[in-house]
């Protein structure tokens, strides 16, 4: 007689071997996939975030954008021109400086080619699967250059679905080119720290403050390119690249690819930039705001991500060291005076307290802290 009982259990037991030989040859098909992968694991690593903020308020909304703009064009070329168009020149950098803290330059120096160049290491280098990006070390770059997200996020609205490789001009500067993204790494950090020596000198000739003050300062050692990548975010499409912020730093140089993404205020709105493929972004950091005493903007931009495409981006950050004090000369002030690194440590505090920089408001001279 036949035990149907037994032979029941016989099935349960093999398909049940079944579903766990299924189950784990998923998993490590997952696993081979992440590690082939040239995307960070976002929904792995942030798991928690997604599962407790989905529906709560702390998940991005699509945030109000007030049509699509042309940052103010500036052709670098009027200044290698007669004195009235040179004046002319210096004159629009600095009222964009003022109004927008945001413009765009156009014969500015740096060849198409090299620009060309550079996205294409740039590619090459994201490409890599993520854990050979992790683990690199034939990038000869300092410790820490890889870096991804936001680790301090506490919610989907600070977190950045984003890569960079955030590099010392010291790391590249005067390396031999060892290979083609060192040297074109090289060839390109050595152009974009003379324009941004350039448009500072011109800045702060307009404020009737001619100085040596950048270039005592603003060195190859404190001084930093980073190379960005924003992953395609198809899942999830009012994510940031990169959260609302200004920059801590002097001047910004950004090359940015076709795509779009980048968005600033204006006149308290939202407003998306229009790429310009043949134009270089420059906008105005957080310490010159406080040098021009308030007449030059840091305004805040952010990155909105793409549910089809990745985006390419270079920004350059004209920083000072650490120990140099920031003070405008003209009175009366509205920042008290304070040293770069100060100023970073504060910013530091506040991302780790609240999740975002509060930045200069902390340094103003009537504020207590």
């Amino acid at each position: 007689m036949i035990n149907i009982c037994r032979i029941s259990n016989i099935s349960g037991k093999r398909i049940n071997m079944v579903l766990l030989s299924l189950n784990q040859s998923k998993y490590l098909n997952n696993i081979v996939r992440m590690e082939e992968s040239p995307d960070p694991p976002f929904e792995q690593t942030y798991g928690n975030l997604f599962k407790s903020n989905l529906n709560e308020k702390n998940i991005p909304t699509d945030p109000p954008v007030v049509g699509e703009c042309q940052l103010p064009l500036i052709d670098l070329n009027q200044l290698n021109l007669g004195d009235f168009e040179k004046q002319a020149c210096k004159k629009n950098i600095s009222l964009a400086s003022k109004e927008w803290g945001f413009f765009q330059v156009i014969n500015h120096g740096i060849p198409a080619e090299i620009l060309q160049r550079m996205r294409h290491e740039q590619i090459k280098l994201f490409k890599k699967p993520f854990h050979e990006k992790t683990n690199s070390k034939d990038l000869n770059f300092s410790t820490g250059s890889y870096r991804w997200g936001t680790p301090s996020a506490t919610c989907l609205k600070q977190l950045s679905w984003s890569e960079a490789f955030h590099v010392l001009l010291s790391d590249i500067l005067g390396s031999g080119g060892y290979n083609n993204l060192s040297s074109t790494m090289e060839q390109y950090a050595t152009m974009v720290s003379e324009l941004a020596q350039d448009l500072v000198d011109i800045l702060a000739e307009e404020l009737g403050c001619e100085s040596d003050h950048f270039k005592e300062t603003c060195l190859p050692s404190t001084c930093y390119l980073r190379l960005n990548r924003y992953p395609r975010c198809p899942s999830y499409p009012h994510m940031f690249g990169i959260m609302p912020h200004t920059d801590s730093d002097f001047l910004t140089v950004l090359h940015q690819d076709h795509i779009g993404g980048l968005q600033l205020v204006k006149d308290g709105k939202w407003i998306a930039v229009r790429p310009n493929p043949e134009a270089l972004i420059i906008n105005i950091g957080d310490l010159f705001q406080a040098w021009s005493n308030n007449e030059y903007k840091s305004v805040e931009h952010r990155v909105v991500t793409n549910a089809e495409k990745e985006r390419f981006s270079t920004a350059y950050f004209f920083c000072p060291s650490y120990d140099t004090i920031i003070e405008s000369n003209i009175e009366p002030r509205v920042y008290r005076s304070f040293r770069f690194g100060e100023y970073r440590e504060r910013v530091q505090e506040d991302v780790k307290r609240l999740g975002y920089k509060i930045g200069l408001p902390n340094f103003l001279v009537n504020c207590g802290a």
